[in-house]
């Protein structure tokens, strides 16, 4: 699987929206989390995200990722719509994703309002399609980073990727040689998976904000970099990768900035309010690093990585492990 190119989203998504509306104000656009309507009080965030891997805990990780991407535009996720769909009606998979669901969207205070479910004999496993709302009275774009920001990282990369390895890839991950705690310890990331409490913190002064999830953290920084129009130069080694995302990552031959990164977010602030920022991120016990500074793009937008110079969709390593 792969993300569209910006060029396509441009031409066949972006360009038709239907009709105009003047209560729409933040619509579709690339890299950007989640739109905003003015419904007459306060803006209403608005996403919608699919998931159809991560068999063992695709319900618990569908309500963090969709709720992540309110979360990380400045709002605060209220009500989720699930569609569900499953390869055959089984209904002990089915009680399996929504006892998920209903655990996770309870955790986070966000309530189920309706949705849909059916049986799609042609899936080759359960797929999730859910939308989050919630309001905000400030709205964080994507596409807000200014030159002279500094990045922020909270947590590490590959946070969603850890878990979903130590999971869905378990059995040949112990076949490996990986003990079976790091194993457990790589599956409580799934506790870690929601970014709501640094959200919360970052969003008052935060430029911008955006959920890595595809691609991991290097793809987050390159549609932050390009939603932008600056350059960031970045050293990986910078970038905090915890023991178990390490360990697991290295087992299976994946690069830990290059998977799932739902978990973390990525911010950025001006350079003034960069080291209290990272104080009151502490102070909630929430880790952040800074990993780099926002740069003038010179007419070219994108992510520097020794030497090397992404401006588009970087593709997931972890695809691979399904096929």
């Amino acid at each position: 699987m792969a993300k569209f190119a910006p060029a396509a989203l441009e031409s066949y998504i972006f360009s038709r929206t239907g009709a105009e509306n003047d209560k729409l104000l933040v619509g579709s656009g690339y890299a950007e989390d989640a739109a905003a309507i003015d419904p007459g009080d306060r803006p209403l965030v608005v996403n919608t995200d699919p998931i159809s891997f991560a068999a063992d805990r695709i319900g618990t990780l569908g309500v963090a990722i969709a709720s992540n991407d309110v979360a990380a535009c400045g709002g605060t996720p209220e009500w989720l719509v699930s569609t569900i769909f499953v390869p055959s009606p089984d209904l002990d998979v089915l009680d399996d994703i929504t006892a998920q669901l209903d655990a996770e969207a309870t955790r986070l205070g966000i309530t189920i309002v309706g949705g849909h479910t059916e049986t799609v004999p042609e899936l080759p496993r359960p797929m999730l399609s859910l939308t989050c709302l919630g309001s905000t009275d400030r709205y964080v774009p994507t596409g807000g980073a200014e030159p002279g920001d500094v990045v922020i990282l909270t947590k590490g990369a590959g946070i969603e990727a850890t878990a979903i390895l130590a999971t869905d890839f378990r059995e040949s991950l112990r076949e490996t040689g990986v003990e079976a705690a790091m194993l457990d310890r790589g599956e409580a990331f799934f506790e870690a998976v929601s970014v709501l409490p640094e959200a919360t913190v970052l969003a008052p002064v935060a430029t911008s904000m955006h959920d890595p999830t595809e691609g991991g953290v290097l793809n987050g920084l390159v549609e932050c970099a390009c939603a932008s129009d600056v350059r960031i130069a970045l050293d990986a080694t910078d970038v905090p990768v915890r023991e178990p995302t390490r360990r697991l990552c290295a087992a299976v031959g994946v690069d830990p900035l290059r998977v799932f990164g739902s978990g973390s977010l990525l911010a950025t602030v001006p350079a003034d309010r960069a080291e209290s920022t990272l104080e009151a991120l502490a102070a909630e016990d929430i880790d952040a690093t800074a990993i780099a500074t926002v740069e003038s793009a010179a007419g070219e937008p994108g992510v520097i990585v020794e030497g090397e110079r992404y401006t588009g969709g970087v593709d997931d390593d972890l695809y691979a492990l399904w096929e």
